[in-house]
């Protein structure tokens, strides 16, 4: 069972983390139209199925104010998620496009951009409580698919499980009480460049979410 901080699932005004809040502050500045904040989850909220990312994006979900919405790791992602009946459109475009997410949310494991988008592991854990939320309200049996090894182990810690105790590899799979922990690559631009995650890869993660949620 997810551990449960009694905290809420997202707060735009969070400054836990020194050094992030100094940098969006900076970014802010140099970028005035760009939203430059902590970023919210997006989709159903009483969906199973839970996209656990990295972090917002420079000019992406800081830009937009939307995860993975306006750089390369949402092309692939967004036109998946349509493929397979999860989005009501499959570009996303900005917050105020009218795409609307079926049976599905997409979060972050760290809600603010990280300089070099690299949290620390301090970052990691100061937000880990809002995952930790986010979990808790989660319908069982859910499925939550971990983009990278970040956002597993992230996971994991919001359960209070022991890294060492579920391995990331892409399409593994880990029973978390309720729930399955389903892995995949990041589908970053280094990621689907480099041939490590193809689309046909990507798209057989959302095939077996299908099933895990069918079964």
């Amino acid at each position: 069972m997810c551990a449960n901080s009694g905290a809420p699932v997202f707060d735009v005004d969070c400054r836990r983390c020194e050094r992030l809040s100094g940098f969006l502050d900076d970014v802010s500045q140099q970028y005035p139209d760009y939203h430059a904040r902590p970023v919210p989850p997006f989709g159903d909220a009483n969906a199973r199925l839970l996209i656990v990312g990295l972090a917002p994006g420079m000019h992406g979900a800081n830009r937009t104010g939307r995860p993975f919405t306006g750089d390369h790791a949402g092309i692939l992602l967004y036109q998946t998620l349509y493929d397979f009946g999860f989005a009501t459109r499959p570009v996303s475009e900005s917050a105020t496009d009218g795409l609307e997410l079926v049976q599905c949310r997409i979060s972050n494991a760290v809600k603010c951009l990280p300089p070099q988008n690299k949290p620390v592991t301090a970052e990691i854990r100061n937000c880990n409580p809002f995952l930790q939320a986010e979990l808790a309200s989660l319908p069982e049996p859910g499925i939550i698919l971990a983009l990278g090894k970040i956002a597993h182990d992230a996971v994991l810690r919001a359960f209070a499980v022991p890294l060492s105790h579920h391995r990331f590899a892409h399409a593994a799979e880990h029973r978390l009480g309720g729930h399955v922990l389903l892995d995949s690559y990041h589908c970053s631009r280094y990621n689907t460049n480099t041939g490590r995650l193809t689309a046909d890869m990507f798209r057989d993660i959302f095939r077996r979410s299908r099933e895990l949620l069918a079964g």
